[in-house]
Formats: C-alpha cells, sequence, structure tokens
C-alpha cells in the first residue's frame, strides 16, 4: 500500500487524535475510512448519472423504422 505526505496544522493533529483515541482507532485509519468513503460515493454519483443517462435514451428513443435507403442513395452527388 503507498504511503502519502500531508501538511497539517499541529492543533488539528493533536485534536484528531484525541477524536481518533475515543473512537478505539487511529488517525490513519480514520484518514483511511474517509478517503474510501470518499471514492465510494463519487463512483455512486456516476453510477447513478449512468442510469440517470440510460433511462433518458429509452424514454427518448423512437423507432425509425424500417431502413429503406443505402449509404449511395445519401451519397449520391
Amino acid at each position: 500500500m503507498p504511503n502519502i505526505t500531508l501538511s497539517v496544522e499541529d492543533e488539528i493533529i493533536k485534536k484528531v487524535r484525541k477524536i481518533a483515541i475515543d473512537k478505539n482507532t487511529t488517525l490513519t485509519a480514520m484518514i483511511r475510512e474517509f478517503l474510501n468513503s470518499v471514492a465510494t460515493r463519487d463512483a455512486q454519483e456516476k453510477n447513478k448519472a449512468v442510469r440517470r443517462l440510460r433511462k433518458s435514451f429509452i424514454k427518448l428513443s423512437n423507432d425509425m423504422g424500417r431502413k429503406t435507403w443505402s449509404r449511395e442513395d445519401l451519397h449520391e452527388r
């Protein structure tokens, strides 16, 4: 697993470490959980957008009937 380096104010680190201790976890675990939730939320939003697009394609598509033309007809000069 790759490591990352963050610059965070000392006071913030102290506060979050106390919160981590209260939750019986570590600062690293809290950051990992947060980043995982951001990635999961993003994937869910993308999937939701794809589902909406598919619904709109189904709703807005029309049957154009049988093809009665040829490529040559379209490009006739």
